[in-house]
């Protein structure tokens, strides 16, 4: 591929996606949604963040990270449903992550 190819490439991507966050709010007003579609897509929006999570919690490429990350982000998970504050949710699970891998668990 040429150099102006990949130019070309990146700026129809660019004002694609310009356009696209253009059309929210201009269409905002035209278009209701029902209830039920609403929170269809507010629970499709959790899913998603959960699996990116899921994703970067189990796995580094295509390999599994083992033991130690998981624990941590399973503890952090778990101070965080009991509404620890931020910092210690996430000083929790570096904690544990990092103590597992000290114990040398992989």
């Amino acid at each position: 591929m040429s150099t102006t190819g990949l130019f070309i490439g990146v700026g129809v991507l660019a004002v694609g996606t310009y356009l696209i966050r253009l059309a929210g709010p201009a269409l905002r007003n035209r278009y209701e949604v029902s209830p039920q579609a609403a929170a269809v897509m507010d629970r499709a929006a959790i899913v998603l963040l959960v699996g990116v999570a899921a994703t970067g919690a189990l796995f580094a490429g295509h390999d599994l990270v083992g033991w130690a990350r998981p624990a941590g982000v399973t503890v952090g998970i778990i101070a965080a449903l009991c509404k620890a504050p931020l910092v210690v949710v996430v000083l929790l699970a570096a904690l544990v992550a990092a103590g597992l891998r000290a114990a040398g668990v992989a």
